[in-house]
């Protein structure tokens, strides 16, 4: 591996803007860039209940983490955006179950938009 490797698979959708779905830095590192509830194979946003949003997010990020050799257990640190922090705690319960005993070093931010008009995005930063 060089020291900066594109990871992209189909089974997250593809990027919508001038980004990688995640980069391997130095054989070590990976960078996944934020995961919006997208079917990949739809293209189409998944909508319902935040929890039901939730889920196809942390789909698709485990996708892009196993396509990148790493898995939760292996992710140091995330971002959660959210649209209303109302939805913070149905969000984290759903976030929950993917990280387990020991999660990652976290952050969560209100902001007052998303790509097409989701209400949740999540990034991490995981070790390999």
């Amino acid at each position: 591996m060089s020291s900066r490797d594109v990871i992209h698979t189909e089974s997250a959708p593809a990027a919508i803007g001038p980004y990688s779905q995640a980069i391997r830095a130095s054989g070590t590192f990976v960078f996944c860039s934020g995961q919006i509830p997208l079917d990949p194979k739809s293209g189409e946003v998944v909508s319902g209940t935040i929890e039901a949003e939730t889920e196809r997010v942390l789909e698709n990020l485990g996708a892009v983490l196993e396509a990148s050799g790493a898995s939760f257990d292996q992710v140091v640190r995330s971002t959660i955006y959210l649209t209303d922090m109302q939805d913070f705690q149905a969000v984290n319960a759903v976030y929950a179950k993917r990280f387990g005993t020991t999660p990652p070093a976290r952050v969560t931010v209100a902001v007052s938009g998303l790509p097409k008009g989701v209400r949740v995005e999540i990034d991490a930063i995981a070790v390999v």
